[in-house]
């Protein structure tokens, strides 16, 4: 099956060297182009994307209220969101991956990490950076929240492993444990803390001082 990609960027050379990486792959293949956030419902609406690049720093409607709104008005499955960012800490991603985006890409990734995180969000994953995540949370922790409460002794152990930037493979070989224990688990912790993902789940773990940035 090829995925369905819709780039967003207000800067035309980026779109087309995103549109050039995307296209060389047997795949994948770019169904639209926008210039600004405003564009995309009406093309995700026309084009039905599987990922959307995009950027988050456009002059009308940035890439944080475009995904707010793409994943709030979904009428059907939603398109995963990648956000495409020149600076990694740069408040504009942290709010763009805490409206649901489901991770991020540097400008200057090389073709081979775009393409693999294109792939990686479409199979329904999610791209997490740990070390970037605790750049972004720092100093904005210590913030209680009842959800991380509700969770069982072995899920909080599943969360910290998620924040740690372990997959469900690797956590399930830490804890002795079958990758379909896990699967269960972590569907769990996305379930408890009303998490659309691993990114959301575990920057509320880090919100609340559940997880910190020092470990």
């Amino acid at each position: 099956m090829t995925v369905r990609v819709l780039i967003v960027d207000d800067d035309a050379l980026v779109r087309v060297g995103l549109r050039t990486i995307v296209d060389a792959e047997p795949d994948l293949s770019v169904v639209a182009e926008a210039g600004d956030g405003a564009e995309v419902p009406p093309l995700v609406a026309r084009h039905r994307p599987d990922v959307v690049l995009m950027d988050v720093r456009m002059p009308d409607v940035d890439g944080i209220q475009a995904t707010r709104h793409l994943l709030a008005t979904a009428t059907g499955p939603a398109p995963r969101v990648l956000v495409v960012t020149t600076f990694e800490n740069d408040d504009y991603v942290y709010d763009a991956l805490r409206a649901g985006a489901s991770g991020f890409l540097l400008k200057r990734a090389r073709p081979a990490e775009v393409v693999d995180a294109i792939r990686l969000v479409a199979r329904g994953d999610s791209l997490l950076f740990p070390a970037a995540i605790r750049r972004l949370v720092a100093g904005r922790g210590g913030n209680p929240d009842r959800r991380t409460s509700r969770l069982t002794a072995r899920e909080a152990e599943v969360l910290r492993l998620m924040a740690a930037g372990l997959s469900n493979a690797e956590i399930a070989a830490q804890l002795v444990v079958g990758a379909e224990t896990v699967k269960t688990h972590v569907g769990n912790v996305l379930a408890k803390l009303g998490a659309r993902d691993r990114v959301q789940a575990v920057i509320t773990a880090y919100e609340s001082g559940f997880v910190t940035p020092a470990g």
